[in-house]
């Protein structure tokens, strides 16, 4: 197990850091902007990513490219939204997501308003359907990032600050501690849970605001 992850760990250390962080932060862009996280989840090449960190100031730099890789591209879909909402909504990739998709989250935003922004961050599905949904309706731009931003630095902070320190703790025991590796996969583990439990729980808590009657989904989006 532990020369497993040493190798993996290595590898990954491998890439330039430059590159290494570059990446993290274009596949959370192409996640928010153009509905590629829901194929392939920017989080995990995320995860994937800070795995490689090895000092504070790369810490601090792929926190950074992975919040602004998500500002853009939940402004490129907030931009695709307003300029081209209805022709993707009825192209093919538009008709795979689901008509009753695009319908929640109409609903999620109209009961909601900027709290819908801010959590849908957190949600599956709704976390790339949202910045285009929003473009499609009347809200200001400003008043999008002034909610979105917060919730990208939370979302940020909580995947590279964990999986960073979790591989750094692993590398400084792996010579002390026989069990290391499954310290560093129980941390991981335990991170992905506790994140899937409360996506879960989230859902759970909002659900009633997605499924709206008829006459308010056709309201403004709330502030």
């Amino acid at each position: 197990m532990d020369d497993l992850l040493l190798w993996l760990l290595d590898t990954v250390q491998s890439i330039d850091p430059v590159t290494r962080t570059l990446v993290a932060g274009l596949a959370v862009m192409l996640e928010t902007s153009i509905l590629i996280g829901l194929i392939v989840p920017g989080d995990t090449i995320v995860i994937i990513a800070s795995m490689g960190v090895a000092t504070p100031l790369e810490g601090i730099a792929m926190g950074v490219a992975v919040v602004v890789g998500a500002l853009i591209g939940e402004s490129i879909g907030f931009w695709l939204g307003r300029w081209l909402g209805p022709y993707i909504r009825a192209s093919w990739l538009g008709r795979r997501i689901g008509e009753h998709n695009w319908v929640r989250a109409e609903n999620y935003l109209a009961r909601r308003g900027g709290i819908a922004i801010f959590l849908s961050r957190f949600l599956p599905v709704l976390h790339s359907l949202v910045p285009l949904t929003v473009g499609m309706s009347e809200y200001p731009y400003r008043r999008f990032l002034a909610w979105t931003t917060p919730a990208c630095i939370i979302w940020a902070s909580a995947y590279v600050s964990v999986t960073s320190l979790a591989a750094g703790s692993f590398r400084e025991l792996v010579d002390r501690v026989h069990f290391a590796g499954y310290l560093f996969v129980g941390v991981i583990a335990l991170f992905l849970v506790l994140a899937y439990l409360g996506k879960r729980l989230l859902h759970r808590l909002e659900a009633r605001h997605l499924e709206a009657p008829a006459a308010e989904s056709d309201a403004d989006v709330k502030d």
